[in-house]
Order: structure tokens, then sequence, then C-alpha cells
């Protein structure tokens, strides 16, 4: 059984969304972003996005680790929460990341406008514990259903040429400018955004139980 009021909790992400989302939820966290190469052994969106989150994670706590002295007694009785998540969009089994160029950036929103596709976000939650040196983990991903109205060209490039696009998977984040081109959602909402946070807030519950 965790105790928040003894837990640290770290958000493995320079996300703006996702920081917003834990501040949303009335978390108090720092952040402290992964270092890591990312690497890639899944094919599956939600096994990608898993073992993603986990290795954020997990780098973060090393890190942590590896900076402190363990044997302070200013320790005793502390836990550390590190969460780690990564978002893709998927289309027809294709990975979408962050677009790398305006090119790619539009080759993607070309690709599911006018269509459904699925956005996966991984979410690993780590505590580690001071007193044991033990550390528990938890892995999971939502997966949310995005139906877009078809986009013109002159849509698609003037969204493109706002900049919005580059920092996020699929080339789109549905909390700006782009949502006017969202018809349905089927799941969510946050998910998309970058955190599932309802779902969060209930693993972290369950930690807690």
């Amino acid at each position: 059984m965790i105790n928040l009021e003894k837990t640290k909790i770290i958000l493995a992400s320079q996300s703006p969304r996702r920081s917003e989302l834990m501040k949303q939820a009335g978390y108090e966290f720092e952040i402290i972003a992964s270092t890591i190469e990312e690497k890639i052994t899944q094919t599956k969106p939600n096994l990608v996005v898993e073992e993603l989150s986990l290795q954020k994670a997990d780098n973060v706590l090393n890190m942590i680790l590896k900076s402190i002295d363990l044997s302070l007694m200013a320790f005793d009785d502390l836990s550390l929460m590190i969460i780690g998540a990564d978002t893709v969009v998927s289309k027809n089994g294709n990975i979408m990341v962050k677009p790398k160029d305006r090119e790619n950036a539009y080759e993607m929103i070309h690709s599911i406008q006018g269509q459904t596709h699925q956005v996966y976000t991984g979410v690993t939650i780590i505590i580690y514990d001071f007193n044991t040196r033990e550390k528990s983990y938890k892995t999971f991903s939502e997966c949310t259903n995005v139906t877009l109205y078809p986009m013109t060209h002159s849509e698609i490039t003037h969204y493109i040429s706002t900049s919005d696009c580059y920092d996020k998977a699929g080339g789109y984040g549905i909390q700006g400018e782009f949502a006017v081109y969202v018809k349905e959602i089927n799941g969510d909402y946050n998910n998309v955004v970058g955190l599932p946070l309802a779902r969060l807030y209930q693993e972290i519950k369950n930690f807690k139980e």
C-alpha cells in the first residue's frame, strides 16, 4: 500500500499536455524527462506504447537513483512514483509517431482525414520504496477511436503551417485548431491528448489499496 503523502511523483515527460492533465487531477509532481534512446521491439500499437512508456519511466528512475545517496536518513519511509507515457496514432496497422518534417506531417494527416483511426497511449507507473529498495511496476494502455471529417489540400497545408503538428503523434493535436476536423470520438478524449487520466487515477488508487 502506498501513502501518497510520503510519495514523490515524477512525470517522465516534457509534454505540456500531460503536465496539464496531471495538474487537472490535482497531483503535485515534478518533471524529469527521459534521456534514453527509445528502442521498439514490438509491432502491435498497444505493445509499442507500453514498451516505450516502461523504457521512459525506468530510465528516469535509474537517473534519480544514481544521483542521490540512498544511505541518507532523509529518505526513510519515503517512496518515488515515476509515471512514463507514450502515444502513437495507428491506421490499418501503420504506426505514426511525431512527424519528421512538413512532408511527413502532410502524409500522416492526409492518410487519416475522412476516416477512423486509433490513438494508443501506454502508461507505466513505477513505485520505488526507499526502505525496502524494491520497485513495483504497472504498465497498461488505452485505445481511442477518432473519426475525422474529410480535409482538403489547403486545409491540411494551413494546419501544418501553424506548426502545431510537429510535436504530436500522427501530426495533429486534438485540443487545438485541429479540433474542427474531429467528427467523432469513441473512448477517452484525454487519451488522445496524451494521457488516459481516469485510468491512471484508478491504477494509482489500486496501488494505495
